[in-house]
């Protein structure tokens, strides 16, 4: 379960990179957890840490000012690779509420919407535009709409984004399937009651 997402406002955290795939974001290293423990700390390790285990400058997730941004901006085709859940789970436990870019691996999408992270997906003109924007102003913030489904940019324009009915309702209201199927507990017992059975448990 996750906290309801409705409408997030940050500065982004801008990775322009194609072809980022599932081993990059968590490597395969750190998959024997089955729980989110220490996953924030194992995001994008490689590209994060040098071999002593020092933060690299130059990388991103290590500059001050990113700390407490809730939304990455990614290139073209992020989460491609291996399905490991634990992708998600490391953007999450980071603190990344949204992944903006312009095309996702479907079973990174699929895990993603499963687990709080939204993946928005936007024409490739309009990523280029939104990286644009932040590489001359990187404190610009931008608002994500779930309820409305759209991506709002500093200059005032407005990008729609397709989220499909059941995920959007999961992520607006912070459950999962589990949850949403304990949830109707009242309804299946009315039916079950009101319905007897068809076959007999009589041995």
């Amino acid at each position: 379960m996750s906290q309801p997402f409705t409408r997030v406002e940050s500065a982004a955290v801008l990775l322009p990179r194609d072809n980022v795939d599932t081993d990059q974001i968590i490597p395969a290293r750190f998959l024997k957890t089955v729980n989110r423990s220490g996953l924030a700390d194992q995001l994008f390790a490689d590209w994060r840490y040098a071999d002593d285990g020092s933060p690299r400058p130059d990388f991103v997730l290590n500059a001050p000012e990113a700390a407490g941004r809730q939304v990455l901006v990614a290139g073209d085709n992020f989460g491609c690779g291996s399905s490991r859940e634990h992708a998600p789970w490391a953007l999450t436990a980071w603190g990344f509420r949204a992944v903006i870019s312009s095309s996702f691996a479907d079973i990174f999408k699929a895990n993603s919407l499963k687990n709080g992270l939204l993946p928005i997906e936007v024409p490739a003109e309009e990523l280029r535009r939104i990286t644009a924007l932040l590489e001359a102003h990187t404190n610009l913030e931008l608002a994500v709409d779930l309820e409305a489904q759209e991506l709002r940019l500093p200059d005032g324009s407005v990008i729609g984004f397709v989220v499909d009915p059941f995920s959007r309702q999961m992520l607006l209201t912070g459950t999962d399937e589990l949850g949403f199927l304990l949830a109707q507990e009242e309804a299946i017992s009315t039916y079950e009651t009101s319905h007897p059975r068809r076959i007999s448990t009589v041995a």
